[in-house]
C-alpha cells in the first residue's frame, strides 16, 4: 500500500496523484531493515528492540528523519518515496509526526535490496518514466551534512549528464574495513561541478584482509549505497541482471492505480527472490557504472555499536546511549549544533 503525505493532511491511497513537476528528480529512502546486527545493543539499551533507522542516537530525531530532511534539500518533499516493512506500520506513524510531506510504500516483508529498491522504483517510473532518482540508505552518518547534500547533488547530476550509467557515491577509506563494499575506481569519464566522475572497474564485498588492503593502497573505495540514475536505465539493469524478479514487478506495474495493485502487490512477495543488489546487480554491471568520490565529507555505516561510539567520540558529541558499560546520561544543550550533524 502506498501512502502519501502531504502538508498537514494524510491521505491513504492506491495510487500516485497524478500531478507532474517540470523537474524530473526523485528521492528513494530505504528503511526497510530490522537492524539485526545492532539488536543486542539497542534492546539494551531501549529496553526492546527498534531498528536503528528509527532511533534518535542523539538529541530528539531519528537517523530516518535527518535522511528525509537531506533528501528534501535537492527534490521537492512530493517526490520523495520511502520503503518499509509493513510490520512497522505503527512506528512510521510516529516516525511521520509533523506530517512530512512525500509518499511511503509499506513492503509485505524483507526480500533484500533489490526488492527494496525495485518497489519504489516501479511506482516512480508509473508516475514520471522520465525520472532520474537518488536512493539513500536511512541508517548511515554523514558529517558536515551539507557538504555531503552538495556531493549527493553532483551525483544527480552525473547521473543525468552520463544516462547510460548508474552512478554511486564512494569514499576515501579510513582503515581496512571488512563489513563494507568496496569500488575498484579506474578511468576518468569527466567532471562535475570539480568532482572527478571515474568509470568504476570492479567491486568487491567484504573482502579478506589482504584484499582490503591491496584495494585501499590501489586507491580503492567504500561503497557508501547512495546511487543516482535514470529511471529507465536501471529498470533495464534489473531485467539484464534478474529477470527472475524484474517478471513480478513489471506485473506489479501493469497494476498500479488499478483496484488489483494491493492484492497483486502481496502475491508477487509470496514468492520474491531474496536478492542483494550489490551482489547481485553491481558486481555483475560495473562497465554500467560510475562512481563519483564524496570529498571532504565523514561518512559510517552504522551497521555495529561500535562505530556509532567511535563515530561519535571523533566528533566530539556525547550519545544518548549508555557509553561503554557506563550509565546513560542525559542529552540536553546542543540540539543547535545537532541540527547541522547528519544523525
Amino acid at each position: 500500500m502506498y501512502e502519501l503525505f502531504s502538508g498537514a493532511r494524510k491521505r491513504r491511497t492506491a495510487v500516485i496523484v497524478q500531478q507532474r513537476n517540470p523537474i524530473h528528480r526523485w528521492s528513494i529512502v530505504l528503511a526497510g531493515g530490522e537492524g539485526e546486527r545492532t539488536r543486542p545493543f539497542i534492546e539494551k539499551w531501549l529496553g526492546y528492540h527498534k531498528p536503528k533507522q528509527f532511533c534518535s542516537f542523539v538529541g530528539s530525531r531519528s537517523m530516518l528523519q535527518h535522511t528525509w530532511d537531506r533528501a528534501d534539500q535537492l527534490t521537492v518533499p512530493e517526490q520523495k518515496v520511502t520503503v518499509v516493512a509493513a510490520h512497522h506500520a505503527a512506528e512510521m506513524s510516529w516516525q511521520l509526526r509533523g506530517n512530512p510531506r512525500g509518499g511511503v510504500i509499506h513492503q509485505p516483508k524483507n526480500c533484500g535490496t533489490v526488492a527494496g529498491i525495485f518497489l519504489p522504483l516501479a511506482y516512480i517510473r508509473h508516475r514520471d518514466p522520465q525520472a532520474t532518482v537518488i536512493v539513500y540508505p536511512s541508517d548511515h552518518f554523514v558529517f558536515p551534512e551539507y557538504r555531503f547534500v552538495q556531493m549527493a547533488g553532483k551525483l544527480i547530476r552525473a547521473a543525468e549528464l552520463f544516462s547510460e550509467r548508474l552512478m554511486l557515491l564512494g569514499v576515501s577509506p579510513t582503515g581496512t574495513e571488512l563489513d563494507y563494499g568496496w569500488i575498484e575506481p579506474t578511468q576518468s569519464l569527466g567532471w562535475i561541478r570539480g568532482s572527478q566522475v571515474r568509470q568504476v572497474g570492479a567491486f568487491f564485498e567484504k573482502p579478506d584482509s589482504s584484499r582490503a588492503m591491496a584495494a585501499m593502497n590501489a586507491g580503492g573505495l567504500w561503497n557508501t549505497f547512495v546511487m543516482a540514475a535514470n529511471v529507465e536505465m536501471l529498470w533495464q539493469l534489473g531485467w539484464q541482471c534478474l529477470p527472475e524478479v524484474m517478471q513480478h514487478f513489471e506485473a506489479f506495474g501493469n497494476t498500479i492505480g488499478t483496484a488489483l495493485e494491493t492484492q497483486t502487490l502481496r502475491m508477487i512477495y509470496e514468492d520474491m527472490p531474496h536478492k542483494n543488489f550489490s551482489s547481485d546487480v553491481l558486481q555483475k554491471v560495473s562497465e554500467q557504472v560510475g562512481v563519483l568520490e564524496m570529498q571532504d565529507v565523514m561518512w559510517s555505516d552504522w551497521g555495529h555499536p561500535t562505530r556509532i561510539q567511535d563515530t561519535l567520540d571523533s566528533i566530539g558529541t556525547e550519545p544518548a546511549f549508555a557509553v561503554r558499560g557506563e550509565r546513560s546520561t542525559s542529552f540536553s544543550g546542543r540540539d543547535k549544533q545537532l541540527m547541522n550533524i547528519g544523525i
